[in-house]
């Protein structure tokens, strides 16, 4: 009897220790806190690092002067968490050196608080975040679950941020799409004016033309007398009747055409004839 109480006693010396090298299993009264974000992976992604590098574990405080616990840090594993085998990516933030944080259950003692968080991809527009939180006691190394208090607002701290990341990106896109509508009104009046220019770059050549037209057919029909003048003739000859003295370079215009003789029109109205070597072309 003796032997076997003190095989017994042996027995229980190392269950005992077991218990005390190893965290007590938490009680978590479910999965800790599980929610789903309305944003891709990537964005959850981007605030979920800025929370892991805050420094800060919401939720939770030492002493009631003080409403914040500070000096966490990220790690990229910690034993006071269950190995993770379900899906997502896991991350961990851990404050040591804690007295007795608020908001874990009969939390007592010195220890450590470790914050846990698993990231799923759902859709390309929604991302499932998961949180836990425990506080595990440095020399009974007694795991305490969280009443809640840390996960949801950790989640709130991660909500928020995340709403602050995607109201800059709607502004950042409003933004843009002011500003390709400010462009394609530009480019738009650009080419309104360009077509302006080339339709009125095409009326001022159409002009330049008629008017080299108009100065051909002008010097077509029309002559000067040669110095030193002419008379004008009633009949296309030499002994017809004079009509009027011409001055030397006086303008008119043909309206009938002989081999010898022009008939003309004076800028007075008078019509008669001339001598085709009494007149010569306009300069």
């Amino acid at each position: 009897m003796k032997k076997l109480g003190g095989l017994l006693a042996v027995v229980s010396l190392f269950c005992a220790a077991e218990t005390m090298a190893r965290p007590r299993e938490r009680e978590l009264p479910g999965a800790g806190l599980v929610r789903e974000l309305s944003a891709s992976y990537d964005d959850a992604l981007q605030v979920l690092q800025e929370i892991l590098h805050d420094q800060t574990i919401r939720g939770t405080y030492m002493f009631d002067r003080d409403k914040t616990l500070n000096e966490a840090i990220m790690v990229e594993s910690t034993p006071l968490f269950e190995r993770w085998d379900g899906p997502g990516k896991v991350f961990y933030k851990v404050r040591t050196e804690v007295v007795a944080p608020r908001h874990f259950l009969d939390s007592a003692d010195i220890g450590t608080v470790a914050v846990r968080y698993v990231l799923t991809s759902v859709s390309p527009e929604r991302t499932r975040l998961r949180i836990d939180a425990t506080f595990v006691e440095k020399a009974h190394r007694a795991a305490h679950a969280s009443d809640g208090t840390v996960e949801s607002s950790e989640y709130k701290a991660i909500e928020e941020r995340l709403q602050a990341v995607q109201s800059a990106q709607q502004e950042a896109a409003d933004a843009q799409r002011h500003r390709e509508s400010i462009e394609l009104a530009q480019q738009s009046l650009l080419r309104q004016r360009e077509d302006e220019s080339s339709r009125l770059a095409t009326a001022q050549s159409s002009a330049q033309d008629l008017e080299h037209r108009v100065d051909a057919l002008r010097h077509e029909v029309e002559r000067r007398v040669k110095a030193p003048g002419a008379r004008l003739k009633a009949a296309p000859f030499l002994s017809a009747a004079n009509i009027a003295e011409l001055a030397a370079y006086t303008e008119v215009v043909i309206v009938i055409v002989t081999p010898h003789w022009l008939g003309v029109e004076t800028p007075q109205s008078q019509r008669g004839w001339l001598p085709v070597d009494q007149l010569e072309p306009l300069p």
